[in-house]
C-alpha cells in the first residue's frame, strides 16, 4: 500500500482528483486530494498573505498530522512547485515525486518565472482586490480565484532531490498551440535519472487520460 497526496493546479481544489482518488483507494492505497489555503471550498481563507510559503505548510501539515512516511507527491501544474518544496524540507518522508504537465523549479525560481508571456498575462489579470488571478473562463465551474503571491514567491531549496526514489513527469502533448511546459518536458526526457511519458491529452490529464494517468501512478509505486 502506497500513499499518494494530490496537489492541484491553479485556481481548483482536491476535487480535480475525485475519479483518480477513488480508483486508488480501490487498489488499496491511501490517498489524501489536498485543497490549497485560498482556493475552492478553503477561498474563504484567501488573504494578500497567502502565499507559497503558505501552500508548502498545508501539504507538510497533512504529511506531520497523517503520520506519512512514503508519499507519492503528485502535482498539476502549479502543484510543481509544491510537491518540489516539500520533498526539500521533509525528503525523509517523500518516495516519488510525479509532476502532472507541471513546472519543475530549481533554487530561487518562481512559477512566474518559468512560465511562458502568455501565463504570465494571466497572471497579471487579477480580481478588483489586486491579490489573487481569475480563473480562465473554460475553467471547472468550482474554480476559484487563485492567490497571486504564491506564484511571485521564489524558490528556496537546500536539498539534493535525486536521491528521490523516482521522479515521474508526465506531459500533455494535445496542448491547443504551444505548451508552457513544453521545455521541462523536452529537458528531463533527456535525463536518465528521471522517467518520462507524453499523453495524448489536454492540459487537464485527470480528465482527459485518467486510464493512462491511473496506469502510470500505479507503476511509479511497484518495487524497482
Amino acid at each position: 500500500m502506497a500513499t499518494f497526496v494530490l496537489i492541484p493546479g491553479m485556481c481548483h481544489g482536491g476535487w480535480t482528483f475525485a475519479e483518480l482518488t477513488e480508483q486508488l483507494r480501490a487498489q488499496g492505497h491511501r490517498v489524501h486530494p489536498l485543497t490549497l489555503t485560498g482556493v475552492s471550498e478553503r477561498s474563504h481563507l484567501l488573504h494578500a498573505g497567502v502565499n507559497l510559503e503558505t501552500h508548502i505548510q498545508d501539504v507538510i501539515g497533512v504529511l506531520a498530522a497523517e503520520n506519512i512516511q512514503d508519499a507519492v507527491l503528485v502535482g498539476h501544474s502549479y502543484g510543481g512547485m509544491v510537491i518540489t518544496a516539500v520533498a526539500d524540507r521533509m525528503p525523509e518522508a517523500v518516495d516519488s515525486l510525479v509532476y502532472l504537465d507541471a513546472v519543475v523549479p530549481a533554487n530561487g525560481d518562481s512559477c512566474f518565472d518559468l512560465v511562458s508571456d502568455r501565463e504570465r498575462q494571466w497572471y497579471l489579470d487579477v480580481v478588483d482586490n489586486g491579490y489573487a488571478v481569475r480563473p480562465l473562463p473554460f475553467f471547472d465551474a468550482r474554480a476559484t480565484p487563485h492567490p497571486l503571491a504564491s506564484l511571485l514567491q521564489p524558490l528556496q531549496l537546500t536539498s539534493d532531490l535525486t536521491k528521490i526514489r523516482r521522479r515521474v513527469y508526465v506531459y500533455a502533448a494535445g496542448w491547443p498551440g504551444e505548451s508552457p511546459f513544453s521545455p521541462f518536458y523536452l529537458r528531463l526526457r533527456e535525463d536518465p535519472s528521471w522517467t518520462t511519458h507524453a499523453l495524448d491529452s489536454g492540459h487537464n490529464l485527470m480528465r482527459d487520460a485518467p486510464k493512462d494517468l491511473l496506469r502510470i501512478l500505479l507503476e511509479v509505486v511497484e518495487p524497482r
